[in-house]
């Protein structure tokens, strides 16, 4: 049960990133990877006041709590395809869009997870 569970998160959470990705490349073009900047950190918030809520707030059946953070959260965020992304603008000689793209994804990531984790304890 709790691998199907998981499996069942991931799927879901590849969907949603998915669909994120499509739109925002529909919405801003593919030049820079947003989409894969907004699940992450999107991805990152949710993990943040997933992990004190479920953790430490709530008696949660360990089932439903990987099929969150595991699953759900695991399929939703992407650090092959920010990898992937990355070494593209690279090789096509933006070396400040590479680099926007580490550091806004690591300042914003974690800043995202501290954010959530600071809000879940205060509610």
């Amino acid at each position: 049960m709790t691998l199907a569970s998981i499996a069942v998160g991931g799927a879901l959470g590849s969907v949603l990133r998915y669909l994120i990705q499509v739109q925002c490349a529909h919405w801003w073009g593919s030049k820079f990877p947003l989409g894969t900047l907004l699940v992450n950190v999107t991805g990152s918030l949710l993990i943040g006041v997933l992990s004190i809520v479920l953790l430490e707030r709530w008696i949660v059946v360990e089932e439903i709590r990987l099929a969150l953070l595991v699953g759900l959260l695991g399929g939703f965020t992407t650090f092959s395809a920010f990898s992937l992304e990355t070494l593209h603008l690279l090789q096509q000689g933006s070396m400040a869009g590479a680099a926007a793209n580490v550091v806004l994804s690591i300042v914003l990531c974690l800043g995202a997870c501290y954010l959530g984790m600071t809000l879940a304890r205060a509610f």
